[in-house]
């Protein structure tokens, strides 16, 4: 009988979100969910390139707070 922790039954086969390879999503794989080390910079130099951003709402303070910035510049 296999341990319930064994890497065989934690892991599968995903795919690799920069190239679309597939890759073993496992404790194994240490760039994982990414196939490999190359791919994984790669989608972090998006990230640092701002490439990708995280929607949010508009915070309405800091648009009072410009505003009345401007005011005082005009």
């Amino acid at each position: 009988m296999k341990n319930k922790n064994s890497p065989e039954l934690n892991s599968r086969l995903v795919k690799c979100p920069k190239c679309g390879k597939d890759s073993l999503y496992s404790t194994e794989n240490p760039y994982r969910p990414f196939c490999s080390e190359r791919c994984r910079l790669i989608d972090l130099g998006d990230w640092a390139s701002e490439n990708y951003r995280v929607a949010s709402l508009p915070d309405s303070s800091s648009e009072e707070e410009f505003s009345e910035d401007e005011e005082k510049n005009n």
